[in-house]
C-alpha cells in the first residue's frame, strides 16, 4: 500500500523551482502579507489531483500530518484526501472527518485551500444539520475561519438555500479584509445567479455600506443598467 513517505517523495520529485517563485508572489507570501511564510514546490493543481488519487488509502492521522506541512502543495493534497475520505464515509465517520477538518483550520490558511475544501466538507456537512458552526466561524477573529464560513454556503446555494448566505453576509459586511470582501461578494453573486430578486433585495438594503470590492463582485452578473445603479448609489452615499 502506498505510504505517506512515498507521497511526499513523489511531490518533491515534481517540484518546479521557477513555478514555485511565481506562486509565492501570486499567493502573497511576503512579510506582512496574508500568505506570509508559505512555501511552494511549484506543482500545478491538476497534477496534485492525479497524485492524490494514488494515496486515498492513507489514514486520517497520516492525512492530518500531511496537512501540517509547511509546503502548500502538501496541504492541498491533504485536503483532497480528506474530501475523498469524507465523501466515502458513513454518516458517523463523516462527523469524525468533519471534526478533523475543523480542528485544523490553522493549516487551511490560503484562499485556494479554503475554496477547494469548504463547500464539499463544511457546506455538505451542514446541509442536513445545524448551521450554527457557520456563525461561530464567521464571528471568530480568524481570517480563514471567516472565509470558510461564507464559502461553505456555496453548497447551500446550489440547493437553493440562501438564508444563511445572506445572514453571514450581514455579519461580515464590515470586515476589514479584502479576502472576505471578495468571498462575500462572490457568494452574493452566486445567489443572484439563481434568484436575482433576492440579491437585489440585499443590495437595496446594504449596497451603500458594502465595501466596493464586495459590491463589485456581487453585481458582476447583473445587467449594465443595474450595475450602474448600484455603483452610483454608493458614490452618492460617500
Amino acid at each position: 500500500m502506498p505510504t505517506l513517505s512515498q507521497l511526499k517523495q513523489e511531490l518533491r520529485q515534481l517540484a518546479n523551482p521557477q513555478q514555485a517563485e511565481i506562486l509565492q508572489r501570486f499567493f502573497k507570501t511576503g512579510k506582512g502579507e496574508y500568505g506570509e511564510g508559505d512555501k511552494f514546490l511549484g506543482i500545478k493543481v491538476p497534477v496534485q489531483r492525479q497524485v492524490a488519487k494514488k494515496y486515498y488509502g492513507l489514514s486520517l492521522s497520516e492525512i492530518q500530518t500531511l496537512l501540517h506541512s509547511t509546503f502548500h502543495e502538501y496541504r492541498l493534497v491533504a485536503l483532497l484526501l480528506l474530501i475523498h475520505r469524507y465523501t466515502k464515509a458513513t454518516e458517523e465517520d463523516k462527523t469524525t472527518v468533519f471534526n478533523c477538518y475543523l480542528a485544523n483550520t490553522d493549516y487551511i490558511n490560503s484562499w485556494d485551500l479554503v475554496d477547494l475544501s469548504a463547500p464539499p466538507m463544511v457546506g455538505d456537512y451542514v446541509l442536513s444539520r445545524s448551521r450554527q458552526i457557520l456563525y461561530k466561524l464567521a464571528k471568530s477573529d480568524h481570517l480563514w475561519q471567516k472565509r470558510i464560513a461564507i464559502i461553505a454556503t456555496l453548497k447551500l446555494i446550489k440547493h437553493d438555500q440562501f438564508d444563511d448566505t445572506l445572514k453571514l453576509a450581514e455579519i461580515l459586511l464590515h470586515d476589514d479584509h479584502d479576502l472576505i470582501h471578495k468571498a462575500v461578494g462572490w457568494m452574493l453573486r452566486e445567489v443572484g445567479k439563481r434568484q436575482q430578486t433576492i440579491l437585489e433585495g440585499f443590495l437595496n438594503q446594504y449596497s451603500k455600506e458594502m465595501p466596493r470590492t464586495m459590491l463589485r463582485y456581487a453585481i458582476e452578473k447583473l445587467e449594465k443598467p443595474q450595475r450602474e445603479f448600484y455603483r452610483s448609489a454608493v458614490l452618492k452615499s460617500k
